[in-house]
Order: structure tokens, then sequence, then C-alpha cells
């Protein structure tokens, strides 16, 4: 999705000048890195379904493909997600990357039928690898509106297809923040007041003692 375009930043441009992040979630407002995910991810699907239908090659389908279109946008999940589960807006950058990935690494594309769950389950990992504290399964399962069971068997694939390897070094975490960032300048008023996202200079021990920077319920979604 996002990877080819990480080796265009410069080595004196520093991430988290424009994603709101850590300043709106200190003051209990949702983190602008939502909207900001959300956007890349929808115009990502827009593209890509784009692409399959002038096309004649048959989109890779994987356990995360559902029958239908989930009723919530992906923005409104993501913001689900955040409301119940009491995380760090970092969360959701690496669970982006976690994503991404996926999808290289099985050569699948992101469309509407796969997004919802691939954002609960490579969040779940993400939160699990970042915050010092996180729910169960059961519990992240009716967050993302599927059984306990499917989320231990989307957990399970996704580590799989990751190799297992949810190590996210510094430089990645930037890079990402950095795409984001860059994604955001296109899309809006160049005028607008930037916001800081993270510290992503303040260190952070991830639980397998590798070094990270942080910081950054009720309907159905069975028909993903």
């Amino acid at each position: 999705m996002g990877a080819q375009a990480l080796n265009r930043r410069s080595p004196d441009q520093k991430s988290g000048k424009v994603i709101g992040g850590l300043e709106d979630y200190d003051n209990g407002e949702t983190p602008r890195v939502l909207a900001l995910l959300a956007s890349m991810l929808e115009k990502s699907i827009l593209k890509n379904e784009k692409l399959l239908k002038g096309s004649n090659k048959k989109e890779v389908v994987t356990v995360f493909h559902g029958s239908r279109v989930p009723a919530l946008s992906i923005r409104q999940y993501i913001e689900r997600i955040f409301k119940y589960a009491n995380c760090s807006p970092s969360c959701f950058v690496v669970a982006y990357i976690y994503l991404d990935r996926f999808l290289q690494q099985t050569k699948s594309c992101l469309t509407s039928l796969n997004v919802h769950r691939l954002l609960i389950t490579s969040f779940v990992l993400a939160a699990k690898y970042v915050e010092d504290e996180c729910y169960n399964n059961a519990y992240y399962a009716k967050v993302g509106g599927i059984t306990t069971s499917e989320m231990n068997k989307l957990e399970m694939k996704l580590l799989v297809n990751l190799e297992f390897r949810l190590h996210v070094d510094v430089q990645t975490f930037d890079d990402f923040c950095f795409l984001m960032e860059e994604a955001s300048v296109k899309s809006e008023n160049q005028s607008e007041k930037p916001f800081r996202f993270c510290g992503l200079r303040k260190g952070f021990t991830g639980k397998d003692g590798s070094s990270f920077s942080p910081t950054i319920q009720g309907y159905s979604c069975r028909a993903i």
C-alpha cells in the first residue's frame, strides 16, 4: 500500500509535524490520526477496486474476506475500536504497518470486503505488542463485531503470515508517520495549523525488550 513511498523522504525531514495525535488525545479529543488512516485506506480501496473492475485479474481471496460489505464505514469502525479499546493512537500506526506487511506477503489488495477484519486483527496484535495492558480476544471480538472463535482464527492467520515478526523499529514507525503526513498535506489546506502527532523521540521498550517510540460495542460485523 504505502511501502513504495517510504524512501521519498529527505534525511532532514521529521515526522510528527502534521498528524494530530498526542495533543488531541491528551485533551480528550479524537486523535486526528484516526481520520487520516481511514482516509488513506478508503483511497486505497477505491483505487484497488477500480483496477480490479477494469481488468480480468481476480482478487486474491483470504480468510479476511466476507460475503458483503459491513454497514459501518472504515472511519466509523476505526473510531469504534479507539473508543472501546482504550488504546494509544500509536497502536493504529503499528496496526497499519502490520496490515501493509500482510498485503505484501500475500500479494493481495485491500478491498471493502477484507478491510474491516484486517483492521481489527492488525489492531489486536498492535495492542498486545505496544500496550502495557490490553483486553482479551473475547472483548476485542465484541468491539470488532465478530465471534471470539473468529477473532482467534484471524489473529493466528495474521501472525503466521507475518511470520510472528511483530517488531517495528523506530525508522519504520517514523516512515509510516511521514507517509500519513504526506497524504494529509496533499489533501488538506496547507495553511491549517499543524499538530504534533506523537513523541517519536521519547524512548519506549517493547515487550520483547526492543527499542520503540510510542505515542503515538452493540453492532454486528458478521457479514465481514
